[in-house]
Formats: structure tokens, C-alpha cells, sequence
């Protein structure tokens, strides 16, 4: 675990973006501005100084080690912080249910927050911020019984090396159709669903946008194209970047942090319609620093917070309406989003149902 001080209605809101978590061990202890952020969350300064939070954080490394620091800065209380991937936090829950090892879930696919949710894995928590957020923010909050919470929006879709396209001659795609052309073989790379929140997200959308047969139709024909299932729902996008495969299926935030950094990569939202992920924040059951998980869970709902995660180039669109949306942000209102059923979706039995039928009748499948 590294030591550091230190994703209503289904309808898309309008645009906005948010921060990130991370990982290192720093005891900053400031004096006013302690008092004053500390008070704000409902922590003393005397309780702050010998007080700690562990926390397992599933946003990109950056906005965890962003957001982990700013915090113990601000609140003088010590954070510790794993990054994983939602879906290996979900796993690693269910294993310490009788011994929980930390006390905030921070960011990552909602679907497994909702699951973590319904199987009393997290606890019930109602925010005093809760009218602060946007109604999708919500609604997360109300489907799990405030079991968890939005804290950002990010549309699902791919991206594509410009340089690699061009030198195979291929027409760029636009659609998921287009993706299981010929041309592409051996050229995608997409996270497997079991660890990956991002991934299952994606199985879940395709059900939903083309019913289950069909569904289930396409994936065994994309995974024909597939060089590589990652671990996490991120790599894909830094995997196009560096030219190690043409094409990567995550959400759009992470391929604009690639593009802004310079990479040629072009990101497309599906012609057909895409899914989108409420990444979510939950208290885990039985926390062993409960006070000091509250007072975190409320400074990660602030405008303030939420804005930590542009500073370092993460653009999803924020859950707290006072936050700034940055104009990088990828343009939400202009696509064709699906009405996702996050009750469904996130439910144990749906995602294990979905889950299996994934590994028999698609990974399994000779290329």
C-alpha cells in the first residue's frame, strides 16, 4: 500500500470536469488553514494531527496522488492510498469483508460501487452536499440507499493512432460497427471486464444498445481484432498513444489526457451511441477511521476538490454543480448517449451473469 499524508435521472448533465487521488506519505500539519478546512469537514484540528484515512483510490495514478496530497495538506490528516482498478477494489472488498483494510473507495466504474453497495460492502452515508450535485450525482446516491455517490461523468468510446491509420491506408472509424472490420485485426486493445470497470461498462452498453444476441454477436467478432485484454480500462488509451496498438476501447477523458499531451491520437463517440459511467465515491463497511472517511468523503464532493482533477489533466465532467467544467472536456451534449440502467447494470447477479457469459462464449474463443 503506498503511504501518502494525504465517476436522479440516467439523462447526461451539461458540461463540466473534476480531480484525482494518489499514493507517497507526507504528515503536513498547517495551522490555520487547518482549522479552517478541518472545521469545514467536521474534523478538529487536534483530531486531524493524530488522525489517518486509508483509501483505495481507482482514478488515473495522477489525480490520485493529486488529490491524496491536497487533502492531508489542508486537513493535516495522514493518508494512506492504493490505486486499483474498480474492478480489483470490488474483489478486494469482498475478500476483507470480515476485516476491512481501508475506509474510503474513491472513484472508478459505478457499476461495482452499486454491486459493493448491495452486497452491504459499503456504508450508508448521506451527504450534507447531496444538493450541491447534479441530479445523475444523485441518483447514484439514491439507487445504492446512499450507499455511494457520484462524484464525475465520463462517456464511454475509442480512439485511434493517426500516424498508424495512415500508414495502413485504413478509413478512419466512426462507428462500433467499424471496429470488427478486416482491417483491424490484431489492431484493438480493450480492458477485460473482470478487473476493469471501464470494460464492463462497455459490455453492459452494447446490451443495452443492441440487445443481448447481438450484443454477445459483435464481441465475439471484435475479439477476433483484439491484441490484448488489459487490467485496467485506462491502458488502452496510453497503449494508442505509444503506437503499441491502433486502436484502444476506454472512456473519452482518458484519451484526451493522451491528446493533450500530444500523442496523435483522433477519439470518436460511437455513431451508433455509447454508455457512460457515473464514477463513484463509497465508505467502506466497518471502517476502522470512520470520522476521519467522512471528512474525507465531504471534501471530495467540494467544487474545490472536484477542480484538482483538470489541474492534472483528468477532464471528466464533475458531480458538483459549483465546480468549473473545463473546456477541454469532452463535449457531452453532443452525443447520442444511451439511457444506461445503472440499477440493472449494477446489480451482483446482472454484472455476474454478464461476467460469465463473457468468459465462455467470448474470451474463450480461439482467434
Amino acid at each position: 500500500m503506498h503511504r501518502h499524508t494525504h465517476r436522479p435521472d440516467n439523462q447526461p448533465p451539461r458540461h463540466r470536469g473534476l480531480f484525482r487521488l494518489a499514493p507517497s506519505r507526507l504528515v503536513l500539519l498547517a495551522s490555520s488553514a487547518l482549522a479552517t478546512v478541518a472545521a469545514a469537514v467536521g474534523v478538529t484540528p487536534s483530531t486531524a494531527s493524530a488522525a489517518e484515512v486509508v483509501i483505495y483510490c481507482s482514478v488515473n495514478e495522477d489525480w490520485c496522488r493529486e488529490a491524496v496530497t491536497s487533502f492531508e495538506r489542508q486537513t493535516g490528516i495522514k493518508t494512506l492510498m492504493t490505486r486499483k482498478s474498480s474492478g480489483e477494489v470490488y474483489a478486494q472488498l469482498r475478500a476483507e469483508k470480515t476485516n476491512p483494510k481501508a475506509d474510503v473507495w474513491f472513484g472508478g466504474s459505478g457499476d461495482p460501487h452499486l454491486q459493493a453497495a448491495e452486497e452491504g460492502l459499503t456504508e450508508v452515508y448521506k451527504s450534507n452536499k447531496l444538493e450541491e450535485l447534479y441530479g445523475w450525482a444523485v441518483k447514484q446516491a439514491e439507487v445504492s440507499q446512499y450507499r455511494t455517490v457520484g462524484v464525475y461523468m465520463g462517456a464511454l468510446g475509442f480512439g485511434y493512432n493517426k500516424d498508424l491509420l495512415a500508414k495502413r491506408k485504413l478509413t478512419p472509424p466512426a462507428c462500433w460497427s467499424d471496429l470488427i472490420g478486416a482491417g483491424f485485426r490484431d489492431e484493438v486493445q480493450v480492458a477485460d471486464p473482470n478487473s476493469s470497470g471501464t470494460s464492463y461498462t462497455m459490455l453492459a452498453t452494447m446490451v443495452q444498445l443492441m440487445g443481448e444476441d447481438a450484443a454477445f454477436d459483435y464481441l465475439k467478432k471484435l475479439h477476433k481484432n483484439v491484441n490484448q485484454y488489459t487490467k485496467s480500462g485506462a491502458a488502452p488509451a496510453k497503449s494508442v498513444a505509444q503506437g503499441e496498438t491502433m486502436l484502444g476501447i476506454t472512456f473519452q477523458h482518458d484519451l484526451l489526457t493522451e491528446v493533450i499531451a500530444g500523442a496523435p491520437v483522433s477519439i470518436v463517440a460511437p455513431c451508433e451511441g455509447t454508455g457512460y459511467e457515473i464514477g463513484s465515491m463509497s465508505i467502506i463497511k466497518g471502517a476502522r477511521n470512520m470520522e476521519t472517511a467522512k471528512a474525507f468523503y465531504e471534501w471530495a464532493l467540494t467544487p474545490e476538490a472536484q477542480a484538482l482533477s483538470a489541474k492534472v489533466k483528468n477532464y471528466q465532467i464533475p458531480s458538483n454543480a459549483g465546480a468549473a467544467i473545463p473546456a477541454e472536456a469532452p463535449r457531452i451534449d453532443k452525443m447520442k448517449l444511451i439511457s444506461y440502467d445503472f440499477a440493472r447494470y449494477g446489480s451482483t447477479a446482472e454484472r455476474t451473469r454478464l461476467l460469465g457469459k463473457w468468459d465462455r462464449e467470448v474470451k474463450a474463443l480461439a482467434k
